[in-house]
């Protein structure tokens, strides 16, 4: 199997590069280390820093780092936005709350009004104070069209300082949900350097000199991997009692998960956040392996992969038929078969389990689904789709054939041997589905355009709120392409407005929440826009051999996020990293 490393926050802009926004395996280039350990030497080689004091990791690079520009959120090189930029939160997915981070609080002062108080005492590594003054613009920086998170204009009028530590933002509207998310997702610039940039150095340029808030600097990067060092002045040690532990960290770009196994082994790799088979036996061997869990998952659940049927398409269009479909997948044996219980099956909802609170078990009830091949066959028929020629497969209501393709990029063998598996037991129940491995290139291109019958996608991961996965799957309007959501082109105007509505119940208002979260459950799970299959998993193998106290489900251990993948390191990434200690200490 190829490393698996494509899981990606939710990006709310529709602008978002497409071949950044794919989950699931994905082939990799040559280049990249072998896997030696570097020995211990000069710190300012990043081939010979002290062991002791250095923390390895790989999971998010598979070439040579792109850039260090945090404004571009889908390709810059690990650790930009976490290790050296920071945001205004963290969001803590244990507690469910946000955490305060460069501000030291933030509050609505009005229906319209949110303001949030900078810390005292931040400064930019290159010794300058950050201010009120510096979020505003950072935050300004959206009115740019092309930029990630424009659409937060929508309904966002002004982002002003009031004075050194006071920013006052100021809405139309106020949408609750999408604004938290915004909170620990938009990360700080300095204005006093970006303020000069044009608007295509700000959107594109490499940034090879970052200068930011966070806990790390930049210190050299080659093919396969960038360094950073840890700031000895950085304000977070005083002000959060926090310090994360290795003075160096490496991020290595490895060219295949035989690789990444090879160097984890050998105590070349600390931090594997690649997708590596056969964990259980790295786990219960003794190798100095461990995962979040002992025993099967072994691994947290990060996000959902869904079969997207593309709804503009017979017999796609129908929702009895997307429903027999759903029935028809044996989504148990992709688990067991395929991954081997590394994942989990997903709810009929697809909510990830950090969720389940949300789930109306009513609505699952009453209109949920399970693998049955019967059911799938006796749902088919009622709807008119019967096998007219005798040949094992139905016809559409027309008596014309059925015959539909479902894509995954070739080279990622764990997505091209699931789709295997569900084109199997679709056609047990009497629907031709035939695999089709397009490069991923390929597939993105037919993918934004519409021009597919089925494909496998997993790109909304963990958040403070489900209203980021259902504005994924319901989001309008319906675009000539389709960038980064709602690829099977489902229009429902009603669930669109439900949706909207949930934005704008306050985060702090579960019963809120719950009331509109069940209307769109049922929506979904009458209509099936999409299939739920299973929950990818927060892929992280660690090494004891230099560091320990890794998270886990044990009790008294560390219960954050063991990984680098972009956007995580908000996400309780970054707090692993004050938690683990020196395996000698």
């Amino acid at each position: 199997m190829r490393k698996r490393a494509r899981i990606l926050v939710p990006l709310l802009a529709a602008a978002m590069a497409a071949a950044a926004c794919s989950g699931g395996g994905a082939t990799l280039p040559t280049q990249g280390s072998q896997g030696a350990s570097p020995p211990a030497g000069n710190p300012g080689n990043p081939g010979s820093l002290p062991r002791n004091e250095t923390l390895y990791t790989t999971g998010t690079q598979w070439g040579p780092p792109a850039h260090f520009n945090p404004i571009r959120e889908g390709d810059h090189a690990t650790g930009t936005k976490g290790l050296v930029y920071e945001t205004l939160f963290h969001y803590d997915p244990n507690t469910a709350k946000l955490v305060p981070w460069l501000a030291e609080s933030g509050s609505w002062t009005s229906d319209t009004v949110y303001e949030a108080k900078i810390r005292s005492g931040v400064t930019w590594s290159d010794g300058k104070p950050l201010t009120a003054k510096d979020v505003a613009f950072s935050y300004g920086l959206g009115k740019i069209e092309t930029i990630s998170f424009h659409n937060l204009f929508d309904w966002l009028k002004s982002a002003e300082a009031i004075d050194d530590k006071t920013v006052r933002f100021t809405f139309s509207k106020a949408n609750y949900q999408e604004w938290d998310f915004n909170l620990y997702s938009r990360v700080i610039v300095p204005e006093h350097i970006w303020a000069g940039r044009s608007e295509e150095e700000v959107l594109n340029g490499a940034n090879e000199k970052p200068v930011g808030s966070g806990a790390y600097t930049y210190q050299s990067h080659d093919q396969d991997r960038v360094v950073y060092v840890r700031r000895d002045d950085w304000w977070g040690k005083s002000a959060l009692g926090k310090e994360p532990k290795p003075r160096y960290i490496v991020d290595v770009a490895t060219p295949g998960n035989e690789v990444a196994m090879g160097m984890l082994l050998q105590k070349g790799l600390d931090l594997s956040n690649n997708f590596l088979p056969g964990v259980a036996n790295l786990v219960n061997g003794n190798f100095g392996i461990t995962t979040f869990y002992n025993e099967p998952p072994y691994m947290l659940s990060a996000n959902t992969a869904w079969l997207v049927p593309n709804t503009t398409r017979k017999p796609m269009d129908d929702p009895a038929f997307r429903k027999a479909l759903a029935a028809s997948v044996d989504t148990k044996k992709i688990v067991e078969g395929v991954y081997g219980n590394l994942v989990k099956v997903a709810s009929p909802t697809g909510l990830l389990p950090q969720w389940d609170q949300f789930v109306d078990q009513a609505v699952v009830g009453g209109s949920g689904f399970a693998f049955d091949t019967a059911k799938a066959r006796k749902t088919l028929a009622d709807a008119g789709y019967r096998d007219r020629d005798g040949d094992g497969l139905v016809e559409n209501k027309d008596g014309s054939k059925i015959k539909l393709t479902l894509m995954v990029p070739t080279g990622w063998t764990d997505w091209m041997e699931a789709a295997r598996t569900i084109a199997t037991s679709a056609k047990a129940a009497g629907i031709d589905v035939t695999p089709d491995f397009p490069d991923f290139n390929a597939l993105v291109e037919k993918r934004s355009k519409g021009d597919f019958d089925l494909l496998v996608n997993n790109e909304r991961q963990l958040s403070n709120t489900p209203w980021t996965y259902y504005d994924y799957v319901f989001q309008l309007p319906v675009n000539k392409t389709q960038n980064t959501v709602n690829f099977g082109r489902y229009e429902n105007k009603r669930a669109w407005e439900l949706v909207q509505q949930l934005n704008q119940v306050r985060t702090d208002d579960v019963a809120g929440m719950k009331a509109v979260i069940s209307q769109i459950q049922r929506i979904h799970l009458d209509e099936m826009p999409i299939i739920p299959l299973w929950y990818n998993g927060l892929w992280a193998q660690s090494s004891v051999a230099t560091w320990k106290n890794w998270p886990s489900a044990a009790q008294g251990a560390p219960k954050s996020a063991p990984v680098m993948w972009r956007h995580w390191l908000e996400l309780g990434g970054f707090e692993t990293l004050t938690q683990i200690q020196p395996a000698g200490s």
